[in-house]
């Protein structure tokens, strides 16, 4: 590898990345995590087999590189990021690409930017095992494009420009979890509650009979329309699956949004929906705004 790359964290996704494209003492590496009697040892051995360099310091994974990556966990993205801004060299790539709101990126961005760095807001679209450097990512920002060929000089395959914007890359990413992360903890509230009543192959086979995939366009079209039509009604009959759950004791965090969601679209009081999701979309955002100004 002919560039040098500092990396902030080295967890699953730092370690994953740094093995997969062999960069080696390429790398140099700060984690905290090292400082911790608890896990040094951990540490010191995930750096050795990687072979890469580690850093004492975070200004020695810093020091001169072209391109970071930030790959630590969400609660010290931003910390993180203005702790960089004191050390990285002008014009070096602040590749960030934590899991974090496009606001968090836009103060981190802020803070890279007046130090003289180019902040790049990144979006891991996939798990990073097994894709490791087949991993999707999502670029924005002025020096996406930039980062862009460092990332592909690093050995990423699967890299994508979505705009100019900081923070468009990590919308995509966080409005996308409503669905995947919601999804799964649906599943979870749907099963432990089937398990505990004894009826879960029931309700799994009552699933796969009347699930037709369809496009997510069509999908979310149907649903919309169902929810502004029969809202109302469906909420209340959500009330009684709230009290299913809470009966079994398994919870219900998940199908009490799904009442206050239901209810609150279906009391808009559109009756006849337009044709086309985009149009539905904005019948719900101009119904919903006179009584948001009235609260």
């Amino acid at each position: 590898m002919e560039q040098e790359v500092g990396l902030i964290g080295f967890g699953e996704a730092g370690s994953t990345f740094a093995l997969a494209g062999d960069w080696a003492e390429a790398a140099h590496v700060f984690d905290s995590s090292t400082d911790s009697p608890a896990t040094r040892a951990e540490m010191l051995a995930a750096y050795a087999q990687a072979g890469v360099l580690p850093a004492r310091f975070l200004e020695d994974a810093l020091d001169g590189v072209p391109i970071i990556l930030s790959l630590v966990t969400a609660d010290q993205a931003l910390a993180v990021a203005q702790s960089a801004a004191a050390l990285i060299a002008p014009g070096a790539l602040y590749c960030d690409m934590n899991s974090v709101a496009p606001g968090t990126k836009q103060a981190a961005a802020r803070a890279i930017e007046a130090a003289g760095g180019h902040y790049v807001d990144v979006a891991v679209m996939a798990p990073v095992d097994p894709a490791r450097l087949n991993v999707p990512l999502l670029l924005s920002g002025g020096r996406a494009g930039q980062a862009q060929d460092r990332l592909a000089a690093l050995g990423f395959a699967n890299i994508r420009v979505v705009g100019p914007d900081v923070g468009r890359a990590s919308s995509i990413k966080m409005i996308r979890s409503v669905m995947v992360k919601g999804m799964e903890a649906l599943t979870a509230e749907c099963v432990l509650a089937a398990g505990q009543a004894d009826v879960l192959d029931e309700v799994l086979s009552s699933l796969d009979a009347s699930e037709k995939a369809k496009p997510w366009t069509a999908r979310a079209d149907y649903n919309l329309d169902r929810m502004m039509v029969h809202g109302l009604r469906r909420a209340a009959e959500m009330e009684e699956v709230v009290k299913t759950l809470e009966t079994l004791g398994t919870g219900a965090a998940m199908t009490r949004g799904t009442v206050e969601r239901q209810r609150a679209i279906g009391a808009l009081g559109a009756k006849t929906p337009p044709d086309g999701l985009t149009s539905k979309i904005a019948a719900i955002v101009d119904a919903a705004r006179p009584a948001q100004a009235a609260e």
